[in-house]
């Protein structure tokens, strides 16, 4: 059942954790964790879209990610490579717009090419708005933002004195939409783990112990049921809140 407009969030942002532990619980590879993680993200994207939610972002490679062994980071690069070559045009028959938000100049040439063919692919498209944050931080995206507008007052394009928060927002990822109204995050952990951290001011934050493989239509929706029962302030009072919605 869809939500009213009221209590639906427009953007939900996830990261999705515990691909790994999920495989190690069943005796199983990692490798085994990714691709079950990969066909639960497949499912949830769907699922958003028919909930008419406007926006989801979902956290696929942090930057921090290169960290960990060759052979996994390798597996998720070859795994990210096919999902793109075989799921974008299912995607854009469903009416998704990708985009890629990060430093994707640290990918190989191939995946740089197949990031671009599927936003240029979909870039048309009018329904759920789909971003994939890969090998993206959050500090890193609040910094390029800056660098962004230092260029512009340098060149005497901006004065700093002009720079307040809104000015700042349309220079970090994912200026155009607007900013995440619900977090999830799977797997038990209860943090933010460098993620949107310019864009998570005000969001509702939800945490769950489901691992992402698990992680279905009826865990999506006890997330959006949090969301409708909370009372969003943004520095009100809980009288003026009412108020308003009278």
């Amino acid at each position: 059942m869809t939500l009213p407009e009221n209590i639906r969030p427009r953007h939900v942002a996830i990261i999705m954790d515990g691909n790994g532990r999920w495989a190690r619980q069943r005796g199983r590879p990692r490798a085994s964790g990714h691709q079950a993680g990969f066909r639960t993200t497949r499912d949830i994207v769907e699922a958003c879209g028919r909930q008419e939610i406007e926006a989801l972002t979902l956290f696929a490679f942090s930057s921090e990610n290169w960290k960990r062994p060759q052979t996994e980071v390798g597996l998720l690069m070859d795994l990210f490579l096919r999902a793109l070559k075989s799921e974008v045009s299912k995607l854009s028959e469903n009416n998704v717009k990708i985009r890629f938000i990060g430093e994707r100049s640290a990918f190989q040439a191939k995946l740089q090419q197949e990031m671009t063919i599927a936003e240029e692919t979909t870039k048309h498209n009018t329904g759920l708005k789909l971003a994939i944050a890969v090998n993206y931080g959050g500090r890193w995206d609040i910094v390029n933002a800056a660098r962004q507008l230092a260029f512009q007052v340098r060149d005497a394009e901006l004065d700093p004195e002009t720079i307040d928060i809104e000015t700042f927002s349309q220079h970090v990822s994912l200026a155009e939409i607007t900013e995440p109204d619900l977090f999830i995050r799977t797997g038990g952990e209860k943090r933010i783990s460098n993620y949107l951290l310019w864009h998570l001011a005000y969001t509702e934050l939800y945490f769950t112990d489901v691992l992402w493989p698990d992680f279905s239509d009826v865990e999506l929706g006890n997330a959006l049921a949090f969301y409708a029962g909370r009372q969003r302030r943004f520095g009100r009072t809980g009288e003026q809140v009412q108020g308003n919605n009278a």
